[in-house]
């Protein structure tokens, strides 16, 4: 906690300046307390007696050089020491070190210094990979995070300054060759044309413009949202600049430092919010599971050494050593193994990750969220035609804008002006769309040079014209103007003087333009038909605008819709500078629309198909019309045929009248009777698995009005709806957390413009864009189409059952050597130090990291991978493995102990060449002929049959289908268990005594051998038929031992007990009634609750 004294009073104010004069008089100063966490302070608020950050300048006014430091966003990287001394404080590095410590102790130096080598390589590579990130995100966020700046002081001065000295409130100096922004900062003065692809992944430049009023107070009113197109963001490029004649194009501080927009992309990249997965959780339960195994055998060895009268110091040794066998060293590098892997199969196809443990996610992913516009469909838009009104009617379509009838139109200039274009190096550049509606008319747009603004007092405007002034078709047939001058025939060079940008929580966008000539300005408008129409004067809206509308969305295409006004002649174009949009855009003459055709890509149908098959949901997210989304779901397959689709309509409470819900059929026309409803139960019903006959279509201010007012109905939906149209970006955001809060994984695929918040929050986001935009999205796809989709789900399940089966396979190499040194201390023995380096680096390390290379199956089943840990199969099939080894472990210990020729074992033993008959059975128990008795008959024994179990379990828990390739295909994993194999039936049928006296293990009868041969056989056929067993019926078995009834959740609460579902099914759908329709009885009135009403088209609910 921080404590600063701040004189009362406003200005530039520094820390030090705490007796300054403010005016003349001296202010008493003012105590702030403040403490920073996560690179962001926060500051003691009097008012409301907590703690609460400040972003910008329009939080604060006053001590702006306090509240927000230095403009940096500092990214420091550690040094190696610090990173080391975080790396080694991890608790599995401290049990590491705890490990080495007592094997030292016991002479283990050996497997000790292995333990010690794999922990250096593995720490070493960890602070490489960890350096590098913090030096690359370093690298890019130092690029211009330091510049020199040009500072507009209040008495007008314009000084130079470090980029680091600015602050909420400073007024800077864009220059005319641009710059990259060290802050956020909103125009005031004049327009830039900005490179956003660092924050939104758009590669194409956006036109900012200053604020609606000019001067410096409109900054102080300033909302991020409300004027995010008058905005300068940190980080991103202005590429050029237009101003008036001797006025510059300033822009105030608005955020410095963290709070900006790449601030905030960089704080979230430092502190990333935690990855919840329910494997991971697991984990660490099933390892304080192993915890308490080896607690019992920590009591246990301490018991049986106080009754066998064990000296003190060997008591210690060897109940600690218990502990650190039972919890494998090796378990979190075997278990990255296969993620690892996964990571560079995703590289080889295109798909680059920069959050590896989230690919394991995706193996569980049971619905996807789709962009439309890039992602489903091709970027370009091609002009399909146009349709003018004429005398409040449509014209017929026309396919060609360029025709020489539309030249002097208002339509054709309306697509000539309306838009965002500028030319970049002699190149037309700007939004797909506008570049298509304009190269449809055939114009010419040109620029102002800078000597031209320069010259000329009042702003040169951009100016578009025909590509030759030509004479109109219709006046070279006037006899009138036959003999006219061409300078004296009405222009058609037009000039944009004033642009309101596309706005998408509007949906639209418009100019104001001065034709040549004219004494009086004009306003073009264009944007979504609805919006448009709502915005012009309603005589000139043709009647058939809705069933036209209609017509061309149901087919697919995209519609947009113009409009124009003639301003006063009285505005002057300093006047138009200051004017509001909202006065602008009202009482518009409708002119037409423009119908633009937006192909599906090819890959969409049956990458859909498939996920489909698979059992995977699929969504539609976008900013576009409704039935144009709808036309767009049928045609990928999204939404099929037969099935209906019912819109979700919703309006706000207004004039007294309640939050209102409307629903209808697409297929159905409007034209109903208002008591006419639609019957759907969303409650509770039989669930049978059936395909649902319908799906939801929601726009996104039905979704906000649901979300406000009907909360009690926002999840029921999302359960059904498909489409989401008209969806802002935070609402994509919020959408996702909705499927989420329901128990879905969610995945999101979108083309990273408007997506990022929504790549960001769901489970798996995946970015079709390369651009540095990608930083926010955990996967980016260099192919730009959605079959990047299937793959990673393949691989990610590949790595989840990879994950799972290296976890078991450790998880019983632990118990297993357990049981062994268990059985092997009550006749006060142990496994020697080269008989545990051979098992833990030639067995363990080996198996447990070539098992992890199958590559991912090349279908996608219907059923997903299980994504726990303590799950019932799971767990049965564990323990079934550990009795089987327990029980052949102790027949091969009591055997031994049995056979004929067993005696105490001593160096002159020589049971291999000694006849049955000869021997003596001298007494039954071993007895130490030396500090550790290594060499006896039960070590030798227990070391094979462990040893095969330990290949016996790996080859059992490498799964191969549905997930996987079949491990025969995994040709390292193959080779090294035959060598195994192979080695260890070698040297036990065989006996070698250099290998002998290596492993210390004692040559024993070729009888007993075959018996050994025999066993191991025999534990290798029950492993395997019991874990066979355990995945064909362990699963029907548990589901009908403790969840007998499937009886489906109550979609009111929307909250179903894991327990009672099985893995091969997400969340399931609620459960219906043949006929779709939705009533919620909550909120109607109770008389109401038990009429059945017989149409079936158009329900409103009131709340």
């Amino acid at each position: 906690m921080s404590t600063a004294q701040l004189p009362n009073g406003a200005g530039d104010y520094g820390i030090s300046a705490v007796h300054d004069e403010h005016h003349g008089k001296y202010e008493a100063p003012v105590q702030i307390l403040y403490f920073t966490h996560h690179s962001t302070k926060y500051y003691w608020n009097d008012m409301i007696q907590n703690f609460e950050f400040y972003i910008g300048l329009e939080d604060v006014k006053d001590y702006r050089r306090l509240f927000f430091g230095e403009n940096e966003i500092a990214v420091r990287v550690p040094s190696v020491f610090k990173l080391l001394i975080k790396e080694v404080l991890n608790p599995f590095y401290i049990f590491q070190l705890f490990s080495v410590i007592l094997w030292s102790a016991e002479d283990y130096y050996y497997y000790a210094t292995a333990i010690v080598f794999m922990s250096v390589i593995s720490i070493a590579t960890s602070l490489y990979t960890i350096k590098k990130q913090y030096v690359m995100l370093h690298d890019m966020v130092a690029t211009h995070s330091v510049v020199r700046v040009s500072v507009c002081r209040r008495n007008k001065e314009i000084e130079q300054a470090m980029s680091t000295d600015l602050v909420p409130g400073d007024v800077i100096i864009i220059p005319a060759n641009g710059m990259v922004m060290p802050c956020d900062a909103v125009l005031i003065h004049g327009t830039c044309i900005v490179n956003e692809s660092m924050l939104t992944g758009e590669s194409v430049p956006v036109t900012k413009t200053s604020l609606p009023s000019s001067g410096e107070d409109a900054a102080w009113t300033y909302s991020t949202e409300e004027h995010k197109r008058h905005t300068l963001f940190c980080g991103t490029h202005v590429i050029q600049t237009r101003f008036y004649a001797g006025e510059l194009v300033e822009a105030v501080v608005v955020r410095t430092g963290f709070s900006t927009e790449k601030g905030q992309l960089v704080r979230s990249i430092l502190h990333p919010k935690p990855t919840d997965f329910k494997l991971y959780r697991d984990a660490y339960l099933f390892l304080l599971c192993l915890v308490g195994v080896a607690g019992i055998g920590f009591i246990y060895t301490i018991v049986l050494s106080i009754i066998k009268k064990v000296p003190a110091k060997t008591i210690i040794i060897e109940s600690l050593d218990i502990i650190t066998i039972t919890v494998p060293p090796a378990l979190p590098a075997a278990m990255t193994a296969g993620i690892v892997y996964a990571q560079r199969r995703l590289k080889r196809v295109g798909i680059f990750c920069i959050s590896p443990q989230r690919i394991n996610m995706c193996g569980q992913l049971n619905l996807v969220c789709f962009d439309k516009t890039g992602t489903l469909t091709e970027d370009g838009l091609d002009l399909w035609g146009v349709q003018t009104v004429e005398d409040g009617s449509f014209s017929p379509p026309e396919a060609d804008a360029a025709e020489d009838s539309l030249v002097n139109s208002a339509f054709v200039a309306c697509m000539a002006t309306c838009h965002s274009l500028t030319k970049i190096e002699g190149e037309l550049s700007g939004d797909p769309l506008d570049l298509k509606m304009f190269s449809a008319t055939g114009w010419i747009l040109e620029e102002p040079t800078e000597e031209e603004t320069t010259l000329h007092n009042p702003i040169m405007p951009t100016v578009v014209r025909p590509p030759k002034q030509s004479i109109p078709e219709a006046n070279q047939n006037n006899p009138l103007t036959q003999n006219m001058e061409l300078n004296q025939l009405p222009s058609c060079e037009i000039g944009i003087v004033r642009q309101f940008p596309f706005s998408s929580t509007l949906q639209r966008m418009s100019v104001v333009v001065r034709r040549l000539g004219e004494k009086h300005m004009d306003a073009y408008l264009k944007g979504a038909p609805e919006v448009v129409a709502s915005l012009c004067k309603q005589h000139t809206v043709p009647q058939s605008f809705t069933e036209t509308l209609e017509t061309y969305t149901k087919q697919g295409f995209r519609v947009i819709a113009l409009a124009h006004r003639q301003l006063e002649s009285k505005l002057s174009w300093h006047k138009v500078q200051s004017l509001s949009r909202d006065l602008l855009e009202t009482n518009m003459e409708f002119l037409g629309l423009i119908i633009m055709q937006n192909k599906i890509k090819e890959e969409t149908a049956s990458v859909l198909r498939e996920l489909r098959q698979a059992n995977i949901r699929t969504l539609m997210v976008t900013g576009d019309n409704m039935l144009t989304a709808i036309s767009v779901a049928r045609d990928c397959g999204m939404i099929r045929a037969h099935e209906r689709v019912i819109i979700a309509e919703a309006a706000p409470p207004k004039d007294f009248h309640p939050a209102s819900i409307t629903w209808h059929y697409t297929e159905n026309p409007v034209q109903t009777k208002d008591n006419q409803s639609v019957e759907m139960n969303l409650e509770d019903g039989v669930y049978a698995r059936q395909e649902q006959s319908y799906h939801f279509a929601v726009t996104g201010r039905a979704f906000a009005v649901i979300t406000e007012h009907f909360p009690q109905l926002l999840q029921k939906l999302a359960l059904r709806a498909t489409v989401f149209a008209r969806m802002a970006p935070d609402q994509k955001t919020q959408l996702v957390e909705v499927l989420q809060s329901i128990d879905y994984t969610v995945g999101m695929c979108g083309d990273g413009a408007n997506d990022c918040g929504a790549l960001k929050r769901a489970h798996c986001g995946i970015s079709l864009s390369e651009l540095e935009a990608s930083v926010a999205s955990p996967f980016t796809s260099s192919t730009a189409n959605i079959s990047c989709v299937p793959n990673l789900i393949r691989e990610g399940r590949a790595a989840l059952i990879t994950s799972f089966c290296v976890f078991k396979f450790m998880a019983l190499y632990s118990i297993i050597q357990y049981l062994s040194v268990t059985l092997l201390y009550s006749i006060l023995s142990n496994l020697g130090d080269f008989q545990f380096l051979f098992i833990d680096i030639a067995i363990i390390l080996i198996i447990a990291f070539t098992m992890s290379l199958n590559p991912a199956w090349k279908e996608l089943v219907w059923r997903r991978p299980p994504s726990s840990l303590i799950s019932g199969p799971l767990l049965f099939s564990v323990l079934t493995q550990i009795i089987t080894c327990l029980l052949f472990q102790v027949l091969g210990f009591l055997l031994v102990r049995q056979q004929s020729w067993y005696e105490t074992w001593t160096p002159q033993s020589d049971a291999c060449n000694a006849s049955r008959s000869g021997l003596s059975h001298g007494l039954n128990v071993t007895s130490p002929h030396d500090h550790k008795n290594i060499k006896n008959y039960e070590n030798t024994t227990l070391f094979y049959v462990s040893s095969f179990q330990y290949l016996a379990v790996a080859i059992i828990f490498s799964k191969g289908k549905p997930f996987r390739q079949p491990s025969y295909r995994n040709w390292p994993f193959m080779l090294s268990c035959i060598a195994l194999y192979t080695f260890l039936l070698f040297i036990m049928l065989y006996p070698v005594r250099a290998i002998d006296n290596f492993l210390e293990i004692v040559c024993v009868p070729h009888d007993w051998r075959i018996t050994l041969v025999i066993i191991v056989i025999v534990n290798a056929a029950v492993s395997f038929i019991l874990e066979e067993a355990n995945q064909h019926w362990a699963s029907s078995f548990l589901s009908w031992l403790f969840c007998q009834t499937n009886k489906p959740p109550r979609c009111s609460t929307c909250t179903w007990p894991w327990s009672c579902r099985t893995t091969q099914t997400g969340p399931p759908d609620p459960p219906l009634s043949p006929t779709p329709a939705i009533h919620n009885p909550a909120s109607l009135p109770p008389s109401d609750t038990n009429k059945q009403t017989t149409a079936q088209t158009e329900d409103t609910i009131t709340a």
